[in-house]
């Protein structure tokens, strides 16, 4: 077979921001499944709970990991596995409809709402007069806040909502979606809109439910679904500055709100800041949820500094897939020298990323962009090292560098607001094998000779 890669394509395929949609063809070929060196098949023990052990029932799933590990990605194909065994899925990345800086439980539940009932524009909803009557009041109380503006927020009434816009119909789509775009840029509209709808949130999560949820599972189920799943993408990106209260934003919605967030009447996965984990809440958080489910690094050394062979394999075939998706794993491998100058570049490049997908295909595409022809040369991409390496460890302060000292020495880290700075930052990697958990410093920062 003569094959001829292209720089351009390679480059493209190689961009590190857009996760894989596993119902795309071309993606599906680029996919990689990590899960035998990622401790398990954690969407599939996902999946199961919600369709074999309790269909019926509503069920909610915290997902956490390091920022660019592959978690949408992976929650794109639990989507996809869902759909196929019957249920309707609401996908949505919360960054989308929610300044991640700045974010109560209100707008998380409105956010859920309107992405629920924007996907259910087909299915006709009745009674809906509690809904109707928050939402008058909470556009009542931003017009009164807006004077100045050209144009008001568009106060519900009957005629104008409605899952089809049709009769007494109640859609949240067209009622609150003019309001959210605007409330994501406007920081004092959004303290306004909590202050009228925080007390009533309870109001406002049993109109939800009575109005919205349960009318529309009844729905589904009568065309042959199996239920309803939200899947509430990119909260793990939760800024931690402190709310007005004090207590940090993460902690303040997953633990102190987090109540709120489980009693929705369907099937829910939320993505969690992965810092969390580490922080002296943490016992209270697994009061109110089951303990989180990881995603951790995909291993390129095992506990004991050898090459761990199964994640490295892995990780060669995610890069020469880019670059050849219609080969086939040998066939791959034996394609090398078309694209890197030898077998060991491939491997720095592995071994460097720390088993971090998005940083791995970031260093990538840094290098293509640089060279810009076949073959890649491990000059060029040991620059691009240096480069990266200078931006990460300008900012560490001598107290994180003994940390991550002790990290290195330990293979721990505890819940401390340090360490969780080191988790945040992507300073400190972690890692899950044969029903180990072990934490290494990012190769990056471990050879930039400060260590």
């Amino acid at each position: 077979m003569t094959i001829t890669p292209d720089i351009r394509e390679f480059y493209r395929a190689t961009e590190p921001g857009p996760a894989l949609v596993c119902t795309d063809p071309q993606d599906r070929k680029y996919y990689i499944d990590f899960s035998t060196v990622r401790g398990g098949e954690i969407i599939d023990k996902l999946k199961n709970k919600i369709t074999f052990f309790m269909p019926d029932r509503p069920t909610c799933a915290l997902f956490t990991g390091h920022i660019g590990c592959g978690k949408s990605t992976e929650l794109l194909r639990l989507k996809m596995e869902l759909e196929k065994a019957g249920f309707h899925v609401v996908y949505f990345a919360s960054s989308e409809d929610l300044e991640l800086t700045d974010v109560d439980i209100v707008d998380v539940l409105l956010a859920i709402a309107s992405r629920i009932s924007e996907s259910l524009e087909t299915i006709q909803l009745t009674q809906t007069s509690k809904l109707k009557d928050l939402l008058q009041g909470a556009s009542r109380i931003l017009n009164a806040d807006i004077q100045g503006f050209k144009t008001k927020f568009p106060i519900p009434t009957v005629g104008e909502v409605g899952i089809s816009g049709q009769g007494d119909n109640f859609t949240l789509s067209l009622g609150i979606g003019e309001i959210t775009a605007k409330l994501k840029q406007d920081a004092s509209l959004r303290q306004k809109l909590n202050q009228f709808l925080g007390p009533q949130k309870q109001q406002l999560l049993d109109a939800i439910n009575q109005e919205l949820i349960e009318p529309a599972i009844m729905k589904l189920k009568a065309q042959g679904k199996h239920g309803l799943v939200a899947i509430v993408d990119n909260l793990d990106r939760l800024d931690n500055s402190p709310k007005p209260s004090g207590t940090p934003q993460q902690e303040n919605l997953f633990v102190d709100q987090g109540e709120y967030l489980t009693k929705l009447n369907c099937h829910l996965v939320y993505t969690l800041p992965l810092a969390l984990k580490f922080s002296n809440s943490y016992g209270m958080l697994t009061q109110r949820f089951e303990d989180p489910k990881v995603l951790p690094m995909v291993p390129v050394r095992s506990q004991d500094g050898k090459e761990h062979q199964a994640g490295m394999a892995l990780l060669r075939q995610m890069v020469l897939a880019r670059a050849f998706p219609d080969l086939d794993e040998q066939q791959r491998l034996d394609a090398i020298s078309l694209i890197f100058d030898s077998p060991d570049t491939l491997d720095r490049l592995c071994q460097i990323s720390g088993g971090h997908v998005r940083d791995l295909l970031k260093l990538l595409n840094t290098w293509i962009m640089e060279e810009m022809k076949f073959p890649l040369h491990r000059q060029t991409l040991e620059k691009v090292i240096q480069s990266c390496q200078q931006d990460m460890t300008m900012p560490i302060s001598d107290q994180e560098w003994e940390l991550l000292r002790q990290v290195k020495v330990s293979q721990k880290v505890n819940d401390d607001t340090g360490y969780q700075h080191l988790i945040r930052s992507r300073f400190v990697f972690e890692y899950r094998d044969n029903g180990k958990v072990w934490f290494e410093v990012n190769p990056m920062i471990a050879e930039s000779g400060e260590m």
